[in-house]
């Protein structure tokens, strides 16, 4: 049968071990915690507001398209219908939308977004009756009804600044606001003299409107000098059936002012959600198109506001190889993961490899505290104490031998305790040879 002091060595053993398992889940437990905090704050919302246009616009049919592409990575693309541009960027300005589409030369405030770049051409186009004589030079108008766009829209805003650009004022015509799908209707009835429209050469309503008999494209004169007294205008030539083949609008090529349309973000959305509409912006506008080269949207020149810096990379660069084989959302911001890993690996792996160390101080630490005891004991000695003092002295350290004794520590640190004892006993026989030799 063991004796007592097999079975205590057995259950100290036992007792030690569960205090290492202890640590060990506690560490992976550390590890565990901090990686789901970092997968939490990498890991995008699953949806966000996109500010399109007028329902059934150029701008809400883009958006469907961007929707089609979030939708494959389980992002829900919520999008706004608003009167337009100017619209929409009061939407960004007030935080209530992620991102919208901004026609060139509307301003938003820059701490409320950013661009991820120009992504497609609006020409300004202006729509009139087969057999309408009206001057080719713009500045020349007076007396007309305009369908100048509808208040909110980016087609107002421009139009506002092409009037100045020509030098009219806007008493110089009447405005009307007819909805784009209208607009052709209204010419040919006799209501309008001209229709401007801002939008993409290929709008649901402008192709409807191309395919109406007795109506025709304008094509101004002076287009180069007017589009350099808009800083945001450039010049796109459409080529002769650019527009529309039956009929063949336009019958030759013709030079239009044309704007490039923005895509925006807040600069605080996920970088992950700014890859994906980034990435979508890149399938659905870096095709050739009537008036783009291949590869010419998305772009940085035309955005004329801060780029963010992860369109900007992707954009120039490309996507990383860590797009083949890492789930979208950490690829999309690898430096933001390296960032966020770093504390990990540097302080907490650190931290987690320390808890041994102090494990193994504190267990040394309960034998060491006695020492100071057995010190000044050791020093009293050198003071020749009496029979009396010695008395006490022995007293102390059985009291001291004995609570060494019932230390409970595992085998791995028992050592220091049988030093202490030893220590204690060495003190004890002294104090019994000056016991012995005062008796004497």
């Amino acid at each position: 049968m063991p004796d007592g002091h097999a079975v205590l060595s057995v259950l100290n053993g036992m007792e030690s071990e569960a205090r290492m398992r202890l640590w060990v889940i506690f560490g992976s437990a550390v590890a565990l915690a901090v990686l789901v905090g970092v997968l939490a704050r990498l890991h995008p919302p699953g949806s966000l507001k996109l500010a399109a246009g007028p329902d059934g616009g150029a701008y809400a049919a883009v958006a469907q398209d961007y929707a089609a592409i979030l939708a494959r990575d389980n992002v829900q693309l919520e999008i706004l219908d608003t009167a337009g541009s100017v619209e929409n960027a009061e939407l960004m300005n007030a935080g209530e939308v992620d991102a919208a589409f901004l026609q060139g030369g509307i301003r938003v405030d820059p701490n409320k977004a950013e661009a991820i770049g120009a992504v497609f051409f609006e020409p300004v186009i202006f729509l009139v009756n087969e057999g309408a004589d009206i001057p080719r030079n713009p500045a020349l108008w007076s007396g007309l009804r305009i369908n100048s766009g509808e208040p909110g829209s980016g087609t107002a805003a421009a139009f506002r600044d092409f009037e100045k650009a020509v030098g009219l004022s806007e008493a110089d015509n009447r405005h009307l606001s007819i909805p784009y799908a209208d607009a052709a209707a209204a010419l040919l009835a006799g209501d309008l003299d001209i229709a401007v429209y801002v939008a993409p050469i290929e709008a649901p309503y402008l192709k409807a409107a191309y395919e109406e008999p007795g109506l025709r494209v304008m094509a101004l004169d002076h287009v180069q000098a007017i589009s350099r007294r808009l800083e945001y205008a450039t010049v796109v030539t459409v080529p002769a059936g650019g527009m529309s083949l039956a009929p063949v609008l336009p019958p030759r090529p013709v030079e239009l002012i044309a704007i490039e349309a923005r895509l925006v973000v807040r600069p605080d959305l996920h970088p992950a959600l700014i890859n994906r509409l980034t990435m979508a912006a890149i399938e659905l506008h870096s095709t050739r198109g009537i008036i783009a080269d291949p590869g010419a949207f998305p772009n940085l020149e035309g955005a004329g506001m801060t780029v963010s810096n992860t369109a900007r990379q992707l954009i120039l660069d490309g996507p990383s190889t860590w797009h083949d084989w890492l789930p979208y959302w950490v690829a999309a911001q690898i430096n933001r993961v390296l960032l966020l890993l770093l504390p990990f690996f540097f302080i907490v792996v650190p931290l987690i490899r320390l808890v041994p160390l102090a494990y193994a101080y504190a267990m040394r630490w309960r034998v060491w505290q006695h020492y100071p005891e057995i010190r000044d004991i050791e020093e009293e000695l050198a003071n020749n104490p009496d029979v009396k003092k010695l008395s006490e002295m022995q007293a102390h350290l059985n009291d001291l031998d004995e609570r060494l004794a019932t230390l409970r520590l595992p085998a791995a640190y028992r050592q220091g305790q049988y030093d202490a004892r030893l220590h204690v006993e060495l003190v004890q026989k002294r104090i019994a040879e000056l016991q012995q030799h005062s008796e004497a």
